[in-house]
């Protein structure tokens, strides 16, 4: 389908010049020539995607088939808005990597570090399904507000609470809400330019994410040890506050034609709850036995098997309601049967969760190798957001100028592997700066990953099936990071007591020692003398266990990469 401007600045239907300011209640239509901003946007009519005539799914502009240079020049200030929300959800997520261990000590609960990091991603997976089908229904705008609306409120709640239970409670509604902040703004950019552009526009929201999880994690360490880990939730009330009034005030996005017309009733009767609660049901449960199962509970504990069964029987009811009953499923299955889509959930998913694994353990190894504060430990995660930002931003380039993205595929996994083995096999304690800079590939690869998998797979969907298949892929990287956090933690957690025990033989007291040593990191940090040698060593080689879990998910992601197919752009 052409969608060039027509010839004489004539609207293409009759001949006759328009107008016509677009917003959130304007109607796209055929050939409309817009202006938001003041700036002229040409918008071509939706066509029908030929395996979802029957469901009235293919709903999101085509606006990715516009030529380079109709490229709608008012997206600066559209993604310009989004930005600062995706900058302070992604500062929340470094902030408490590097204040878990404080807060959950500060409750006696140190073991449970590791919930307020998996409540905030499993609230992310158990949400990410939805939010591609309710932008198509609902416009982007409507759910986006909506998303910013449940992070400021949970970190409210974080702020507040007087218990590890009201902090994890908050985590899970910010975790709701960011996983509409992180999601809709990759949508709203492959609605608005052509695909050879999104990873160009991309890189800029990758600067965005990882310019906040770099400086999360010090600023949140900072106010831990000077006026206290609350003012770290509360004090990211204000800027949500202030990102959720402009995109009130100034966000102006095509609302698409079906949500103008149809009732409340009408939409509401479209979304597939039914699947989407099968869905959630089934991940959240499986991610909770990787979380329990050899950390807080036994794998054949009856609480495991049982989150195991409901898991399996949830997982089983998605596919059958999604496959004979859902009138507009909320993940068409037959998108698990394009190989565009499998390899970049497979790509993503692995390099997140050895990502998330790996930034997890970082602060907690110079916290207990070198007795660093927390902000300093904090900052030891700065090197790897930067090798992000530098992965995104070459990736947007390559891409943009020879329309390849195999290839930059390959190479961001093949960094990872290079980083987590580098890992494995120097930090052993007494880590220099040059060696503290081994995370730093492996930040690289995972922000190859995150641009490139996204053009890897919108190259390869209908233009209908972008908002719900990238809704799948953000979920795939919720999965992903949960996987990897829980998978590690559990290591730990198993191999520390173990170790411990080994370490301490013979010692009085080796019980209550082990007990407080596996709770409390500042108990950890005062011991002198030779019991702080032991417990520290058996840290550091326990923490040298988990590169194990980030070097497997890199060369998983790495076969994946090998096995993307190319669509030359």
């Amino acid at each position: 389908m052409n969608l060039s401007p027509p010839p004489n600045g004539t609207n293409g239907v009759d001949g006759n010049p328009q107008t016509t300011l677009i917003d959130e209640t304007t109607p796209l239509l055929k050939g409309t020539v817009g202006t938001s901003w003041g700036v002229s946007v040409v918008i071509g009519e939706v066509p029908p995607c030929e395996a979802d005539v029957e469901t009235a799914a293919c709903d999101s502009p085509l606006l990715d088939k516009v030529p380079s240079a109709e490229v709608p020049r008012d997206i600066t200030g559209i993604i310009s808005i989004l930005l600062l929300g995706v900058f302070i959800a992604n500062a929340d997520t470094s902030l408490v990597l590097a204040t878990s261990g404080t807060i959950s000590s500060e409750f006696d609960k140190l073991g449970d570090a590791g919930w307020l990091i998996t409540s905030y991603t499993l609230a992310m997976c158990a949400t990410q399904s939805l939010y591609g089908k309710l932008s198509d229904i609902y416009g982007r705008k409507s759910t986006i507000v909506a998303s910013y609306i449940f992070f400021g409120v949970g970190c409210g709640i974080c702020g507040l609470g007087q218990s590890i239970q009201q902090v994890i409670g908050g985590r899970l509604l910010a975790g709701v809400g960011g996983a509409g902040i992180n999601c809709l703004v990759s949508i709203v950019i492959s609605d608005m330019v052509p695909i050879r552009e999104v990873a160009s526009w991309r890189s800029y929201v990758n600067i965005a994410a990882t310019s906040g999880r770099s400086l999360g994690g010090p600023i949140g360490g900072f106010l831990t040890d000077t006026i206290g880990w609350r003012w770290s939730f509360l004090g990211q009330c204000p800027p949500t506050a202030l990102a959720l009034a402009l995109v009130l005030w100034k966000l102006r996005i095509p609302r698409l034609e079906n949500s103008t017309k149809q009732s409340q009733i009408s939409k509401l009767r479209r979304i597939d709850f039914l699947g989407a609660v099968l869905l959630s049901v089934s991940i959240v449960c499986g991610l909770l036995v990787l979380d329990l199962g050899g950390q807080r509970e036994s794998w054949t504990s009856p609480k495991v098997l049982f989150l195991l069964g409901i898991s399996l029987v949830a997982g089983n009811g998605f596919f059958l309601v999604e496959g004979f009953w859902a009138k507009e499923p909320i993940f068409p299955l037959r998108l698990l049967l394009n190989r565009d889509v499998v390899t970049s959930y497979i790509n993503l998913a692995f390099q997140t969760g050895a990502q998330g694994a790996m930034m997890l353990l970082v602060p907690m190894y110079f916290q207990v190798s070198a007795h660093a504060s927390v902000t300093n430990a904090g900052a030891h995660l700065m090197p790897s957001v930067i090798g992000n930002a530098f992965g995104g931003l070459l990736t947007g380039f390559v891409i943009k100028r020879t329309g390849r993205y195999r290839l930059v595929s390959i190479l961001g996994a093949s960094s990872a592997v290079l980083s987590y083995s580098l890992m494995m096999l120097r930090w052993h304690g007494h880590t220099s700066f040059l060696e503290s800079l081994y995370i730093i590939p492996g930040g690289f690869g995972n922000g190859i990953a995150l641009s490139a998998s996204f053009i890897a797979l919108t190259a390869g969907v209908d233009a209908c099936q972008v908002a719900i298949a990238s809704s799948g892929l953000y979920l795939s990287s919720s999965i992903g990071m949960v996987s990897g956090l829980s998978i590690a933690a559990a290591l730990l957690q198993s191999t520390l007591r173990k170790q411990l025990r080994i370490s301490l033989e013979g010692m009085e007291g080796r019980e209550q020692i082990i007990d407080r040593a596996v709770s409390d990191l500042d108990y950890v940090r005062s011991l002198q003398g030779r019991l702080g040698e032991l417990v520290t060593a058996a840290y550091i080689k326990c923490l040298g266990y988990t590169h194990a879990v980030s070097l497997i998910g890199a060369f998983v992601a790495l076969t994946a990469a090998f096995c993307i197919k190319e669509h030359r752009l």
